[in-house]
C-alpha cells in the first residue's frame, strides 16, 4: 500500500475517489476528480516547507539506488568486495549500459523492509563499503568509463567496528582518490545525504540533486539534539540548516536540481529514473567534449572554491 505524509491526506482522498469511479466506470467522475488532483498537487507541492521536503527525501516509498539502477541500466553485472574484508551491501556497484554508453554506477542502498534494511544496514556504510567504492571506481579509470554515483545515506556507519577498521580514513581516502580520478564523474543525491557518508562519493565534475533531496552535514535531529538538547526542534533545525536543493543551488554548492515530478518520486518512478538517465548521458557528453585538461582544471577549480578561508 501506498504511504502518505500528513500533508498529503487530501491527494490521497482524491486519488481514492478516482479509483472508485473509475471501478463504476464513470469517466465524467474521472476527468473532475483527475481536475482537482493536479490543482491539489500542484498547491501542495508547490508551497512546501524544509521539513516537508526532508519528509519527502525520507520517504518509504522514494526509490533507492537499486530501483534506478534496474530502470536504467541494462546488461548489468554486479561488482562486489573490497578485496580486504568483506561485501559491505550498504553499498552496490554495476558495471554495464545506460543507453548506448557503458557506465559503473555506484550508490547507496537503504533497502525495503526490516531484513532488507538490516542486511542494507539501512544505508549507512562500513569502511569496506568505501573501500569497494573507490575499487568501482579505480576500474572506471582504468578503462576510461564514464562514473555515475548515487547518493542516499544518513550518514557513514558508526559502529564499534567501523571506527577500528578506520572509517575516517576510508572517507578520507575516497575524497583524495575522486578529486583526481580520470575519468568523467557525475554524483547525484537521490534522497538524503548525510555527512562524510555523503561526501565519500560526492566528489564528482557534475553533482546534482533531486528536487526533493537533502543534503547536510549532519541530520537534523542530530543538530537540533546538539544545539538545543531537544528533539521536538528537528523543523526549526531543519529551517536553519539550509539542506534543500534548492538551498544549495543558490548557495552555489551543487551544479544542477534534477527535475524529478512534483509529486515526487515515490509517486512517479519512471520519471525520475529519466531525468536520472537524460541527466547523466547529457553531462557525460559534455565533459567528454572538454578533453582531460580542462576537465580536470573546472573539477579542482570547483573543490578548491567552496566554502570561505583566510590565512
Amino acid at each position: 500500500m501506498a504511504v502518505y505524509l500528513d500533508f498529503e491526506q487530501k491527494i490521497k482522498a482524491i486519488q481514492e475517489n478516482i479509483i472508485s469511479a473509475q471501478v463504476r466506470h464513470d469517466e465524467s467522475e474521472v476527468k473532475k476528480y483527475q481536475e482537482e488532483l493536479d490543482k491539489e498537487v500542484s498547491n501542495t507541492y508547490g508551497n512546501l516547507t524544509d521539513f516537508q521536503k526532508l519528509q519527502l527525501a525520507r520517504h518509504l516509498d522514494r526509490p533507492y539506488a537499486l530501483d534506478y539502477v534496474n530502470l536504467i541500466m541494462h546488461d548489468k553485472y554486479e561488482i562486489h568486495g573490497d578485496r580486504h574484508f568483506r561485501d559491505d551491501e550498504a553499498i552496490i556497484c554495476y558495471m554495464g549500459y545506460i543507453g548506448d554508453e557503458k557506465v559503473i554506477v555506484i550508490g547507496e542502498q537503504k533497502g525495503y523492509g526490516t531484513k532488507n534494511k538490516i542486511r542494507r544496514n539501512f544505508g549507512m556504510p562500513h569502511p569496506e563499503g568505501y573501500r569497494k567504492a573507490l575499487r568501482a571506481a579505480k576500474m572506471a579509470e582504468k578503462f576510461n568509463i564514464p562514473l555515475l554515483m548515487l547518493i542516499d545515506t544518513p550518514g557513514a556507519y558508526p559502529g564499534l567496528g567501523a571506527e577500528e577498521r578506520n572509517q575516517s580514513e576510508a572517507i578520507a581516502r575516497n575524497l583524495l582518490e575522486l578529486a583526481e580520478l580520470d575519468t568523467q564523474t557525475v554524483s547525484i543525491v537521490i534522497g538524503e545525504g548525510g555527512s562524510g557518508g555523503a561526501l565519500a562519493i560526492g566528489v564528482a565534475d557534475r553533482f546534482a540533486m533531486m528536487r526533493y533531496s537533502v543534503f547536510s552535514v549532519i541530520s537534523p535531529e542530530g543538530c537540533s539534539a546538539i544545539l538545543w538538547n531537544d528533539p521536538k526542534k528537528v523543523e526549526a533545525a531543519t529551517n536553519a540548516m539550509k539542506i534543500t536543493s534548492q538551498d544549495l543551488k543558490e548557495l552555489g554548492l551543487i551544479d544542477d536540481i534534477l527535475a524529478e515530478p512534483l509529486i515526487g518520486a515515490h509517486r512517479d518512478r519512471d520519471t525520475s529514473a529519466n531525468a536520472i538517465k537524460e541527466y547523466f548521458l547529457s553531462q557525460v557528453k559534455e565533459l567528454r567534449e572538454m578533453g582531460t585538461e580542462k576537465r580536470m582544471q573546472d573539477r579542482y577549480t570547483k573543490l578548491t572554491s567552496v566554502g570561505a578561508y583566510a590565512e
